[in-house]
């Protein structure tokens, strides 16, 4: 017999996701996929066509990948086509950042040419904070805010770190190049305060070049004005998953 899992109330929307608390689990949350785009800190606003099914599917898809390669997540199942089981966790409120090629932001922070392959990649950290723009820390800052241990951030580094290493052969493998891709992690409620992997992992937090003609299969599509946003959502589902 299928469980059924009953929405209680609304507790968080952002610009891609809602979560409901679920009757009787108050462990678990219910995070519903939105078809809604956004960029440069919500400044511009739009809709993707069946994003949010896109990326409950993919997000369902690699943190299935995940978890099997021993990275603890929020994922529990998948229950309809754009919404999700997940475990109830604190938000850490730092987004990581990985970086394997030069591109966004880090052309603006450096002289690095877009496309430049890194030597080594780059991990960063971001305060996340609309009405600040989320701004670059240190490991410094993080801790003087309060708002990650020592301890934390080197949990939160390995991690990315981990999954930047198992991501990359995996993507490439569907004929992919992982640029550059955003983290976001807590700790769970129900357990013993462990850090895992929340959030998602779609074409709206990395970016995906075509492994053979660099062609950009992401958002920045969407936030540039590129064209071809619907059409790069659906090739990157269609190359991981195998849907539509």
């Amino acid at each position: 017999m299928t469980e059924k899992y009953n929405k209680i109330k609304k507790i968080y929307e952002g610009k891609a996701k809602k979560l409901y608390t679920i009757k009787g689990k108050p462990d678990l949350l219910l995070q519903e996929f939105k078809d809604d785009a956004t960029a440069f800190n919500a400044q511009k606003r739009g809709k993707i066509l069946n994003k949010g099914i896109i990326n409950c599917e993919l997000t369902t898809f690699i943190f299935d990948y995940l978890s099997k390669r021993g990275i603890k997540t929020h994922f529990v199942k998948q229950i309809s086509p754009n919404e999700m089981i997940i475990k109830r966790l604190k938000i850490v409120p730092i987004e990581v950042v990985v970086r394997n090629i030069a591109a966004g932001s880090l052309l603006k922070k450096t002289r690095f040419k877009e496309g430049h392959k890194l030597a080594k990649p780059i991990v960063e950290f971001y305060y996340k904070d609309d009405a600040l723009g989320d701004p670059m820390i240190s490991d410094s800052h993080a801790i003087a805010m309060k708002i990650a241990t020592e301890s934390d951030l080197k949990a939160l580094r390995q991690m990315a770190e981990k999954i930047n290493i198992i991501l990359k052969p995996f993507f490439l493998k569907r004929r992919l190049r992982l640029v550059d891709f955003k983290l976001e992690f807590g700790k769970d409620k129900g357990g013993k305060g462990r850090i895992m992997l929340g959030d998602e992992i779609t074409p709206d937090t990395c970016r995906l070049w075509d492994a053979k003609t660099n062609r950009k299969l992401d958002k920045d599509r969407f936030r540039f004005d590129l064209g071809g946003v619907n059409e790069a959502y659906a090739e990157v589902r269609k190359r991981i998953t195998g849907g539509k």
